[in-house]
């Protein structure tokens, strides 16, 4: 049975190994730091989702008190494709929609096109911005 629930400090291994299994850990960040960032600030808002009692999902968002932002959201490739994401998302989304957010935002690189699909039959559509960044850390 799928269940939803909040990140513990017993998932970090688990999580790590998803998000490199779906490609979402990149040279240029640190998923450990990234983590105990999450868990100091808004950690109710990091969720995962079980099968059996293995992860095999994970959704993070944030809400700055303008809009809410969606991160690490990942589905264990083996089992992709069967409403674990969307139930991740929709989870987050309510919890959002509770606090007041009006709008949720999210990130997709250029080059996952699968990720754009996905993405467009939640009822997401493409904002035409242009996202920029700087890190703080050199």
């Amino acid at each position: 049975m799928f269940d939803i629930r909040a990140y513990q400090p017993t998932d970090e291994n688990a999580v790590l190994a998803l998000w490199t299994s779906c490609g979402l850990v990149s040279p240029n960040s640190n998923s450990q730091a990234d983590i105990r960032r999450k868990l100091a600030v808004q950690p109710e808002l990091f969720l995962i989702g079980t099968l059996d009692s293995a992860v095999i999902a994970s959704g993070m968002a944030g809400y700055d008190g303008h809009r809410g932002y969606l991160y690490y959201l990942a589905v264990s490739p083996e089992h992709q494709r069967k409403g674990y994401g969307r139930a991740i998302v929709a989870h987050l989304q309510s919890i959002l929609h509770e606090r007041g957010c009006p709008k949720l935002n999210l990130f997709v690189s250029t080059d996952n096109i699968s990720a754009f699909a996905f993405y467009e039959r939640l009822g997401f559509s493409n904002n035409d911005m242009v996202s920029m960044g700087r890190h703080l850390n050199p």
